[in-house]
């Protein structure tokens, strides 16, 4: 294994990690200290009696989440090399731990230089404090769970938007530290500190070593990242009137955020919760009004959905609109009645002449608005793990509309009946597609990605998961022909996600893969580390084609090729499948 190890090649610093290029300073509600919640796990004291200072602080893995309770280090490191691509964000973290209560921890970052003056100035530079969340086992599946069982751990995850903490004796607090390269640098040997102040300063160097290569913008970016976004949760994390001013206030950092990480896709709901009445914790509003007039006519209302489309778009996400959906888990679908003055919900069967009366005339009032609003062509019906002949039902009941309509499927299952249908096809990561369909479709520009979900153990963005298993998933991407990568919620937060991820059905972090505040998170930046890798992966392919450079071309396709899912289980994604650091071939 180490032979195959040391034998790994991947060009240009896959290793250099990133931190998407966003305020963690951000100063709205949420932005005050919160308690965590009492560790579960015991402490013991006699190992913290043991340690030789009694402060430490040093510079730690941004692959390991380090408990709360436990010394986390035997010897202090306080020198940080990396490598970084113009253009990048590169992270890693840095530990206090303490034998001492330490009343006020904070930090102040400073300028890197090279020797000629260039400077990546501290405005680049961020530094934050990772928090503790309540976590659970990741054993698989999306059975109930006993939050009761005494099985819950603290784990590292939430990156926090102040500037200063109490410390507790006999814990470890850990800091994340990124850098973001401005694109138009000089290459060259960057250097300079950070001061970490405890119960004294400590000053730790920083060495970045600048390459040549550019990574552009993530607007640029080829990554097909479709991670779901729900509004309705910030508005009821923060307390305020669903589709109000304030509420398209607090929507923007979250959603510009999520554009600085590569995100191509809007998800619009076209109907009342439509995953059903009872697959998700929270009210998942529409953005269009169905109405059941007194006379028995239909009117659709799409003043919210364009408000909230162009809204989106202001911040950033243009690339393909998702509308939800057209098949509900439950096969329910709520409207609005007139007569009664209140929301109805009626269950049909797609493929039933009901089911095709009730929803033609609602689509061919959306395709005459959307061409309108010259969106017709970016946008798709999205359907969610539904059976094929539901699928068929519905794709003919669009192209009897209109040929052109586009279908989108996250699908936990094959089915080459509809294939040629589907415009944007995400499979969950356990299922295989032949190379040939797949590079036709990447061929006819069909976005065809992977997700996972609760079933899969590994890969995950659980809270618990290994760090390193979410930068996999973007070199899974590359390693198989994807086009990019799908996660389902961005941010359908628990009652409070801050002090415990957990919820009754799916493993613990599930459900959100960023926190309010806004904050960013472990998960979140590892998991936009996975994406750059993917595009560097792609620059570098498209140069060694374009110089006719075999050496380069052989070296980076095999190292790719030895990113496999099945080692998960016995060989760590921070391990053996990282891609290790070499030079350009000449």
């Amino acid at each position: 294994m180490r032979n195959i190890k040391t034998s790994l090649i991947l060009i240009l610093g896959l290793l250099c990690t990133t931190l998407i290029a966003q305020d963690l300073s951000y100063s709205k509600p949420g932005n005050t200290f919160y308690p965590e919640l009492t560790n579960p796990k015991e402490t013991n004291t006699e190992e913290w009696a043991k340690i030789n200072m009694p402060v430490n602080v040093s510079f730690a893995s941004d692959n390991v989440r380090y408990a709360k309770e436990t010394v986390p280090l035997a010897s202090v490191q306080d020198l940080w090399e990396a490598k970084a691509w113009k253009g990048e964000r590169i992270h890693t973290q840095i530990l206090v731990w303490t034998g001492k209560d330490i009343p006020e921890l904070s930090f102040r970052v400073k300028d890197l230089s090279d020797k000629k003056g260039n400077l990546i100035k501290a405005e680049n530079i961020t530094a934050a404090f990772v928090r503790y969340t309540m976590a659970d086992g990741i054993t698989g599946g999306c059975a109930a769970r006993d939050l009761s069982v005494d099985d819950a751990f603290l784990v590292a995850d939430p990156i926090d938007i102040i500037d200063k903490i109490p410390v507790e004796a006999n814990t470890v607090r850990p800091i994340w530290l990124s850098v973001q390269v401005p694109g138009n640098i000089t290459a060259g040997q960057y250097t300079g500190t950070i001061l970490i102040n405890a119960d004294k300063k400590y000053e730790l160097n920083i060495s970045l070593n600048i390459l040549e290569h550019t990574l552009p913008p993530p607007a640029e970016w080829s990554y097909d990242f479709d991670i779901w976004q729900y509004p309705g949760p910030i508005a009821r994390m923060h307390d305020v009137e669903l589709w109000s001013e304030k509420h398209f206030e607090l929507m923007k950092p979250y959603f510009t955020t999520l554009a600085k990480a590569g995100q191509k896709v809007i998800s619009a709901n076209i109907i009342e919760q439509p995953w059903g009445l009872d697959h998700v914790h929270f009210d998942d509003p529409s953005l269009i009004k169905w109405t059941l007039t007194s006379d028995g006519s239909w009117e659709y209302d799409f003043s919210l959905f364009d408000r909230y489309i162009s809204f989106i778009m202001d911040c950033g996400i243009t690339r393909r609109i998702n509308c939800y959906s057209m098949i509900t888990w439950d096969l329910s679908f709520i409207y609005y009645d007139e007569a009664s003055g209140k929301n109805n919900s009626i269950t049909l069967t797609p493929g039933t002449d009901e089911y095709t009366e009730y929803w033609s005339g609602m689509i061919k009032e959306f395709t005459r608005h959307l061409k309108e609003k010259d969106w017709f062509s970016r946008t798709a019906i999205a359907v969610d793990e539904r059976p094929v002949e539901h699928m068929q039902a519905l794709i003919a009941l669009l192209k009897n509309i209109d040929p052109e309509w586009r279908v989108a499927l996250a699908g936990d299952a094959y089915h080459p009946e509809i294939e040629e249908d589907i415009f944007d096809w995400c499979m969950a990561s356990y299922l295989k597609i032949d190379e040939s369909i797949l590079n036709r479709r990447k061929a006819e520009g069909k976005p065809t990605t992977y997700y996972t979900a609760c079933p899969e153990v590994y890969p995950n963005g659980h809270t618990a998961s290994p760090p390193a298993e979410n930068a996999f998933l973007g070199w899974h991407a590359a390693a198989k022909g994807y086009t990019g990568y799908l996660f389902w919620a961005f941010n359908t937060w628990v009652e409070n996600p801050l002090q415990d991820s957990r919820w009754r059905r799916y493993p613990a972090g599930d459900l959100f893969q960023f926190y309010p505040g806004p904050r960013t998170c472990i998960r979140f930046e590892k998991l936009v580390e996975g994406i750059q890798d993917f595009e560097k992966i792609r620059i570098l392919k498209e140069e060694f084609l374009k110089d006719e450079n075999e050496y380069g071309l052989l070296k980076l396709e095999y190292a790719v090729s030895l990113i496999k899912i099945e080692k998960l289980d016995k060989v760590p994604a921070s391990e053996d499948h990282v891609p290790f650091l070499v030079e350009i071939p000449s």
